[in-house]
């Protein structure tokens, strides 16, 4: 698996679920117990329920740990994501795991104080391995050492972490497990397809890749091994076959794309924690939203929720939620932006789209506030959003494009003196993503916050009726 971020069957049940993986997984379990069920990181951010807050604290990820010992997991790895997290949340994940981690590349960071990071259990720390391996048939005549190593990309720098290079401590710890007389060696892997081929090239002796990283599923070869990915969300999961001739020190690896759809069924004790954790998100959408798992919307084309292009180009998701956001009061308005820090899903949606898949790409809500700006503000605030490519602070806009260097609204050219009124969420009147933006900034004439009522008090109601309309 790589790259999960929801424990619950998603599209209306259509695809995914960890409690239909774990069937998967027991399936094979029974029919071989030398099996190994294995996440390639990207699973403890971002989530709907991991904005949640219970017992006064954010949940960020401790529903997945929870959802995970019970399947049992045997080894994980870092993504990018783990480090959204905050250094004392990730800790209290890593002491949850009752799976063991593994990593060669990714340190903690103390100033200048640099170690491994370590999982705590009873005040015993335990350092975070650089390899792991797992020794078959034991006292038989063939026994067999499967050797894992693990890499991670740097694309989320923090305060907290350290990154060595991934290409010297993937060879480092690959000669390890080779010198620990490793009969097969794998890589589990967090990184772009690109440097896992380039990792994979180097290594002679390496059997396999398991990565993550794209969301996007891919067997792909190199002149040493196959670097496999499975799609994001759990729609599909690997299952590798491993069969190896100790006597010929031969290997042969079938590699199979499994579906998890309706059709997979649901291992009992991994639904109930499933569930668990759905009705603490059913009770705190509710507050907002009568039916969340209405469907409002079928995306003829996928709609682009992922992190990269929301934060660097238009995309036809950030267009329906400033267009809503446009239409979600009563009086017209002239544009809309939204930053795209706010867009949280990190994955694509596809077919029907249900009330409950808008609380995902905007897990934290907030207002829509209907706004007064001059045309000198406006201007100042698009060229911020424009120059931010590559972050949050990235401007997704309705009835706003950007000609030659000229900003329009519409087919006019936006105006110094003139006043415009704008929806825009009430995150970026906070000042945080543009500093130049906030509810005193001068150039804001006036701010309408909307009443309870209103769609607009709701980011992700008014997204979800406004695609109501578009059905």
């Amino acid at each position: 698996m790589n790259d999960v971020y929801e424990i619950a069957p998603l599209s209306g049940g259509q695809y995914g679920g960890l409690a239909r993986v774990a069937y998967v997984t027991d399936s094979i379990r029974n029919a071989n117990p030398n099996t190994y069920l294995v996440m390639a990181g990207d699973f403890l951010n971002p989530s709907l329920i991991g904005t949640l807050k219970v017992d006064g604290k954010r949940v960020k990820g401790k529903q997945m740990i929870d959802v995970m010992n019970v399947m049992g997991v045997d080894l994980a790895t870092f993504g990018n994501h783990e480090f959204d997290l905050k250094e004392n949340e990730l800790q209290e994940r890593l002491n949850e795991s009752e799976f063991q981690w593994t990593s060669a590349n990714v340190f903690q960071k103390n100033g200048d104080d640099i170690r491994t990071f370590n999982t705590v259990k009873n005040l015993d720390s335990t350092p975070i391995p650089e390899t792991v391996f797992y020794d078959i048939n034991i006292g038989k005549e063939y026994p067999v050492r499967l050797g894992f190593f693990s890499v991670t990309i740097d694309s989320n720098p923090m305060d907290y972490v350290y990154y060595s290079d991934f290409m010297l401590e993937g060879k480092s710890a690959y000669t390890a497990l080779e010198q620990s007389k490793s009969d097969i060696i794998i890589g589990l892997t967090h990184l772009s397809i690109k440097q896992d081929m380039q990792l994979a090239e180097s290594l002679p002796n390496i059997d396999l890749v398991l990565g993550g990283h794209e969301h996007t599923a891919m067997l792909v070869p190199t002149s040493h091994a196959k670097v496999a990915k499975a799609d994001a969300n759990a729609r599909t999961i690997y299952v590798h076959t491993l069969t190896y001739n100790h006597k010929a020190d031969f290997l042969k690896i079938d590699s199979e794309l499994v579906p998890i759809t309706a059709n997979t069924p649901e291992l009992p004790k991994v639904k109930v924690v499933v569930d668990k954790w759905g009705s603490i998100l059913e009770a705190e959408l509710k507050n907002v939203i009568d039916n969340p798992n209405e469907i409002v919307y079928f995306a003829k084309k996928p709609l682009n929720g992922l992190d990269k292009p929301n934060r660097s180009e238009q995309t036809n998701l950030g267009k329906i939620i400033t267009e809503g956001m446009a239409k979600s009061f009563n009086l017209p308005v002239d544009a809309a932006i939204v930053n795209g820090g706010s867009i949280r899903l990190d994955d694509v949606l596809e077919n029907e789209i249900s009330a409950i898949d808008v609380f995902r790409v905007l897990p934290f809500g907030g207002n829509v506030q209907r706004v007064e700006i001059t045309g000198e503000l406006l201007m100042q605030v698009l060229d911020y959003g424009e120059k931010s490519v590559g972050t949050g602070a990235y401007l997704h806009r309705y009835k706003l494009q950007n000609k030659n260097g000229v900003w329009y609204l519409g087919a006019k050219p936006l105006i110094n003196d003139k006043i415009y009124t704008l929806a825009l969420s009430d995150y970026l009147l906070k000042g945080l993503d543009i500093p130049i933006l906030s509810a005193d900034s001068p150039g804001v004439k006036s701010i309408y916050v909307p009443v309870r009522e209103e769609a607009a008090h709701d980011i992700r109601k008014a997204v979800i009726d406004f695609m109501k309309t578009l059905k």
